[in-house]
């Protein structure tokens, strides 16, 4: 399966991806053993969540285990990496999401094609961004906060989960949509919730309740 770019990006936001299926492969009366379902992240995350949620019924429909492994580390790409050099029958599947499966590669040396290794199967949910700041910051709506950034250039700080996130990415669209420039604070995990808004002309992205759209 080949996809375009962009769309394959679209996909990747929290997706069950493949290893590349054979024509044999795909041909067998699938699934006739256990599927294993890897979660490139450690247990108690939200791609974690989402993989045991799907689990349970997936393995009424297809009248197969599902075994939820999670293989946390480097952002994603050790568990890729397993994934695509597993059989290509249809017995090793991923979780991915944007950063094991976009910002990981993009930014980092993978040992794996992200195009050429994967067959996306199902966009599972989208997580969009949402900007929140201080409310002693000078705006009260997107428009002022622009004109904000722009009279006052590298004066707000934007905290970010680190190199490659969404929340950089979304960090750095904004500011060439708008022509402002945002000084990027990455934050250690520990540090997210309790300071990711302490300076005292922050803004920062953040990632609300992810919205479902799968169907079992």
């Amino acid at each position: 399966m080949i996809l375009p770019r962009r769309r394959l990006l679209q996909v990747a936001g929290a997706a069950a991806i493949l290893p590349a299926l054979s024509d044999r492969a795909a041909a067998l009366d699938y699934p006739t053993r256990p599927i294993v379902v890897i979660v490139p992240f450690p247990a108690g995350g939200p791609v974690d969540a989402l993989a045991r949620l799907m689990a349970e019924p997936m393995q009424t429909t297809l009248g197969q285990p599902l075994v939820v492994e999670n293989m946390g580390g480097a952002g994603g790409s050790i568990a890729a990496t397993r994934v695509a050099r597993a059989t290509p029958d249809g017995y090793t599947m991923m979780l991915g999401n944007w950063t094991s499966m976009v910002g990981t590669p993009a930014v980092y040396p993978v040992s794996f094609d992200i195009r050429g290794d994967f067959a996306p199967v199902a966009l599972l949910s989208s997580s969009p961004l949402m900007m929140i700041g201080r409310k002693s910051l000078p705006a009260d709506n997107v428009k002022e906060l622009i004109a904000w950034l722009k009279d006052n250039p590298g004066k707000a700080t934007s905290g970010t989960v680190g190199v490659g996130s969404p929340s950089q990415v979304g960090a750095i669209y904004f500011q060439k949509l708008t022509g402002t420039q945002i000084r990027l604070v990455p934050l250690s995990r520990r540090r997210r919730r309790s300071s990711i808004c302490s300076p005292a002309r922050s803004i920062c992205a953040w990632v609300p309740k992810p919205r479902r759209r799968y169907r079992l």
